[in-house]
């Protein structure tokens, strides 16, 4: 009994240990099978995205700074991609040209080509008939609020005719900026032959905010009612809107202080985002490429945003008014003193991670010759430039910020009895050291 007892034990410890084993092995897997589809970040239809530190799920990101335009975060950021609808961002900063030069106003009524009416139902739009008459106020909201096509290409034709030839202009605006990845191919990036880069959205997102801060002024609106007759607003399709915390919908995406910028979705793209957000002094632009679904481009955002914010902060490493070591004075001809002091115009300030004290150095410095530089020469004047660089320890990023030079004090003219020996001495001076030369 107590043998068979005994044999009976060693018989089925086994068949236990294999049955563990075996639970294990499946939990195991269940487990790296979850694992891995959170692991491995993907962007639209399963598409792989960029691995980066931050672990967002995307195929390319940037953050900046907006008033530097200092880089804070970049994944992939110099790939062409389809935009799709933040194309309309070009198209929103020519007709903002437009306004600017005269050639068009905000109350001024566009009647709707039939280019414009020939909208594809799949398309975002507003729905405009070939004949509809709205203001060019009414359309850009519409445009920038809605992302609807049908406005956006009714604007387009109003300016050059045809989307084509609007088109053109496009491209032809885009060399101007210096856009060197973007290749545009309609007036909304409904097609995916439009491509650009993220740094270069982000950098005609700045000049936007820079040249046309009354865009923000609509990229931030709610949601905006086109015609009395409709039976709803049409409600802005960035979700991320700081005021969004007063919308049910829109709560668990809302973060404060973003004002702008546009969405955008095709295939081809995936779901993208152009935001910018502004807390106290300092406000960011971001761009995200091929995330995989309508809330996840917000998400992806949001940790952009929160990386900025924790990390950041201005800091000047140069006061105004500061006495630059290699350049205290400069030379001037015709004044009661042959040089005039200098000093920095404006302060220098970076984004440095907190808790760092930044080095700069100073790497060049330009002055104006002494014929440039002629009495009287007034308190304040321009005399000058001087380049520091800063690099960053972590990042091995080197940034370069030039200064003017201005003077700071008056410097009269000499009369002609100063002049007159001065000159006297000059010559002597140069005489005797022409004479030393010969030996």
């Amino acid at each position: 009994m107590g043998k068979g007892e005994k044999t009976l034990k060693v018989f089925v410890r086994p068949v236990r240990l294999m049955t563990v084993i075996a639970a294990s092995l499946v939990i195991w897997m269940v487990m790296l099978a979850l694992g891995s589809t959170t692991a491995l970040a993907v962007g639209y239809d399963n598409r792989p995205s960029t691995e980066n530190p931050l672990g967002l799920q995307v195929k390319s990101a940037i953050l900046i700074e907006a008033e530097s335009g200092q880089v804070l975060y970049d994944v992939n950021s110099g790939e062409p991609l389809p935009p799709a609808s933040m194309t309309k961002l070009m198209t929103e900063y020519i007709v903002l040209k437009e306004i600017k030069d005269g050639r068009l106003n905000w109350d001024q009524t566009i009647s709707v080509s039939a280019e414009a009416a020939d909208t594809l139902p799949e398309e975002s739009q507003i729905f405009l008939a070939q004949g509809d008459t709205h203001t060019v106020r009414d359309l850009y909201i519409a445009m920038a609020v809605g992302s609807a096509n049908d406005a956006t290409r009714a604007l387009a034709t109003q300016i050059a005719g045809t989307e084509q030839a609007f088109i053109d202009k496009m491209n032809e605006t885009a060399d101007e900026l210096g856009l060197e990845s973007a290749v545009f191919a309609s007036a909304t990036g409904f097609e995916d032959t439009t491509v650009i880069s993220a740094s270069d959205l982000v950098k005609l997102a700045r000049l936007i905010l820079t040249e046309y801060p009354e865009f923000l002024d609509y990229s931030k609106m709610q949601d905006y009612k086109f015609r009395e007759r409709d039976a709803k607003p049409m409600v802005n399709f960035n979700w991320m809107l700081g005021t969004n915390t007063n919308k049910s919908g829109f709560k668990d995406l809302a973060y404060e202080g973003v004002d702008g910028m546009k969405t955008g979705f095709v295939n081809s793209a995936g779901y993208n985002f152009t935001g910018t957000v502004k807390k106290g002094d300092l406000r960011f632009i971001s761009v995200v490429m091929d995330t995989s679904s309508m809330h996840t481009r917000f998400y992806e955002t949001a940790k952009l945003y929160d990386y900025g914010f924790n990390t950041f902060e201005k800091k000047t490493v140069l006061a105004p008014k500061t006495v630059v070591e290699t350049v205290q004075s400069v030379k001037i001809k015709k004044g009661k003193k042959k040089t005039v002091p200098v000093v920095t115009q404006n302060d220098i300030t970076f984004m440095v991670k907190k808790g760092v004290e930044p080095k700069i150095e100073v790497v060049k410095s330009q002055v104006k010759t002494e014929d440039e530089l002629v009495a009287p020469i007034a308190v304040g004047t321009v005399v000058g430039t001087v380049t520091y660089n800063y690099t960053d320890a972590e990042t091995n990023q080197t940034l370069e910020h030039t200064v003017n030079l201005i003077t700071t004090e008056e410097a009269e003219k000499a009369g002609w009895f100063r002049l007159m020996f001065r000159a006297i001495g000059d010559f002597f001076a140069g005489l005797f050291n022409g004479i030393v030369n010969l030996f």
